[in-house]
């Protein structure tokens, strides 16, 4: 699968890619991840990214020449699943839609700053705006970062045990269970029996029954 991010701060993912699990996927050749500084398309001598809003008002505006012209460069040789533009007014990130996007193979993520992007851009060239949640960041790379980690660790041999994703909190519609560890009492506190029990089907019973506690706790949203 492969990404390629249109950034202004490509330094930003310097560390993100080159540990953990992102780093792994690259090394078995199962994700690319490919980061495009778009001000090297920048306007005039400056190299000139943003400007004033039309209408007046606060802020600046990434001007449309610079992203488009690395976005097209980059489709002459790629055909893209989706454009996605990173924004708090798009549509919010979940674990479905997490699913869904890592069944492609092409994506090309942009990531705002400023006040944003031309409308124009995202009107006529971008296919899916994705906000990570209700707040506003500096810019699109810490989103970009998020979407890309949750998407990855979805592809099929990309972690050492496939079934672990599938358990995960929201997969199933429920926040995750209780895990435990060894060892088996610590400072007092001792592991649930139950999991010592060697039964499978209680233990099975057990974590459902406290997912669906959890969730009617932290997450009642969730069981509507």
């Amino acid at each position: 699968m492969r990404f390629d991010v249109l950034s202004l701060f490509p330094e930003i993912f310097e560390g993100f890619l080159n540990h953990s699990i992102i780093d792994r996927a690259q090394k078995k050749n199962l994700a690319e991840i490919y980061i495009h500084n778009f001000r090297d398309k920048g306007i005039g001598v400056h190299k000139k990214v943003d400007d004033y809003p039309y209408g007046g008002g606060s802020g600046l505006i990434l001007r449309p020449e610079p992203i488009l012209e690395t976005l097209e460069e980059l489709q002459k040789d790629i055909n893209y699943d989706e454009v996605i533009y990173l924004s708090p007014d798009g549509e919010l990130l979940n674990q479905s839609l997490a699913n869904h996007l890592s069944g492609k193979k092409n994506l090309a993520l942009i990531c705002g700053h400023y006040k944003g992007l031309d409308q124009r851009v995202r009107d006529h060239w971008v296919t899916k705006e994705i906000s990570i949640g209700d707040y506003v960041l500096t810019g699109g790379e810490l989103p970009a970062a998020i979407l890309i980690d949750a998407i990855v660790r979805l592809i099929p041999g990309v972690l050492n045990d496939e079934s672990s994703a599938l358990s995960d909190s929201f997969q199933y519609g429920l926040l995750d269970c209780p895990h435990y560890t060894r060892p088996l009492e610590f400072r007092g506190y001792t592991v649930p029996m139950v999991l010592m029990s060697g039964n499978h089907k209680e233990i099975d019973d057990w974590r459902y029954a406290q997912s669906l506690e959890k969730t009617k706790i932290r997450r009642p949203d969730l069981l509507t």
